[in-house]
């Protein structure tokens, strides 16, 4: 019986979707006049502008037919108690999806016990309260993301027809960013095992990477537009993103950057070092000289491997090359290969011993020389550059320099930007969501919460 059913919605199904089908085909007839020679573009265009409405309403129909009865329903139980409730009304509901526009007339009850209103079809469907559904929802802050909100607008209505403002989009995003949590953005561990997993040999462990530093941002007051905002501001959002090397490629794992001070950087730190298998994998810690990241990646990451970033060590050693013999002088060439090299085979030693014992050609050169002494001092065990090449540890915090590149400031650094920090950060989590590959779970998270309020 049920079979049969079903065989009789298909079909009655199909029959509707080929009047939909001949409407679409009188809309595209006019093509044939012969007095009209429309070029490829052209029929493009037609078929982008017209396809909608056609997408649109088979999906409607395809609706109407799978759940007819939920539409025709006269009696249900309510969510929350489990009371039957009668019918009280028939409520219409105008939505837009990726597939176009439509509209469904479904039944509405309510609930005297715990005085709830409620549309049965709206929960099995999952349907938005919003006109744009769940999937433009989706799309949308995705591409606001990585575009100003105006422009993620132009580029969703050129790209799919579909007409969204960006005071909409802007809207969804803050609803996802702000309610977002790390441990949202963070992939689960049971992905982060298979990924050492597959990068693992049978002679060796694979090399997973903690870099950590910080990317400075604007930021503002939070005022209305009819207010002033005050001078702005530049913040560190503090980040570390953590990788596997494999075949001398990078594997991403997590990325994760805040406009926060220090002490929370730990607990975030905390919470993906959880996540890891340490003793699958070999450490690098991967940083400059600030203090207060070596501090957090030591503690949660005890046995990693410590490595001073070899470029931010280099620009010291340069900068007081240039101020002891000068910029482009021969002297200042041969000391600094020289002190780089001793450096490179972990001589920290004997390149402090030779600073005490230059005589500064100037006072600017002095300070130079102190502070390079006091920085070979306080990381004199993280550096080993050769001995770091050799077990195939990274030397290099490109991998962290470019993260704040491609998660911090080609979105947040923009001509004209400022950010409260507040938006800021929620726009950092869900950058870092694409990255993690986390953004489905985070945006089903979110259309839980809001469907569930609905």
């Amino acid at each position: 019986m049920t079979v049969q059913v079903n065989s009789e919605k298909c079909n009655c199904f199909r029959n509707q979707l080929h009047i939909e089908l001949d409407q679409w085909i009188d809309i595209l007839s006019d093509v044939f006049d012969d007095n009209q020679l429309p070029t490829m573009m052209d029929l493009s265009d037609l078929f982008s502008r017209t396809k909608k409405q056609f997408l649109g309403s088979c999906l409607q129909k395809l609706i109407e037919n799978k759940y007819s009865e939920y539409i025709t329903e006269d009696i249900s139980s309510c969510p929350i108690c489990g009371n039957l409730c009668k019918k009280r009304d028939d409520h219409s509901k105008q939505y837009n999806t990726m597939q176009g526009p439509g509209k469904i007339i479904r039944p509405w009850f309510y609930c005297n016990n715990c005085l709830h209103g409620f549309h049965p079809l709206d929960r099995i469907l999952e349907i938005s309260r919003k006109k744009h559904q769940f999937d433009i929802q989706k799309q949308a802050v995705k591409l606001s993301a990585r575009v100003p909100f105006q422009e993620s607008s132009e580029i969703f209505n050129d790209l799919t027809s579909q007409k969204i403002g960006n005071h909409f989009i802007h809207n969804i995003f803050e609803s996802i960013g702000q309610e977002s949590k790390i441990e949202d953005i963070l992939p689960e561990k049971s992905d982060i095992d298979d990924k050492i997993e597959k990068a693992s040999t049978k002679k060796w462990r694979p090399i997973l990477v903690v870099a950590s530093d910080g990317a400075h941002t604007p930021t503002r007051k939070k005022a209305k537009r009819s207010e002033k905002r005050g001078k702005g501001r530049w913040r560190e959002a503090k980040g570390f993103r953590i990788y596997l090397l494999n075949n001398k490629r990078i594997v991403q794992v997590a990325s994760w950057h805040q406009v926060q001070k220090e002490y929370k950087f730990g607990k975030d730190l905390k919470k993906i070092a959880f996540r890891i298998p340490q003793d699958k994998v070999r450490i690098a810690l991967l940083g400059d000289g600030a203090d207060w990241l070596w501090k957090h990646m030591c503690k949660y990451f005890p046995k990693g491997r410590q490595v001073l970033d070899y470029y931010h060590c280099s620009e010291h050693i340069h900068k007081v090359g240039k101020e002891q013999y000068g910029e482009k002088n021969k002297e200042c060439f041969q000391w600094i290969e020289s002190a780089m090299c001793r450096l490179f085979y972990g001589e920290v030693n004997s390149v402090v011993w030779g600073l005490q014992r230059m005589k500064p050609s100037n006072e600017t050169a002095e300070e130079e020389i102190r502070k390079l002494i006091g920085y070979l001092k306080n990381n004199k065990d993280k550096i080993d550059y050769r001995s770091a090449r050799n077990g195939g540890y990274p030397i290099g915090s490109g991998g962290i320099e470019s993260a704040n590149k491609f998660i911090c400031h080609t979105r947040m650094k923009r001509s004209g930007a400022w950010w409260v920090k507040e938006t800021g950060n929620a726009m950092l989590r869900i950058r870092c969501s694409i990255y993690n590959n986390t953004y489905n779970k985070l945006f089903e998270k979110y259309k839980a919460k809001k469907f569930f309020l609905s």
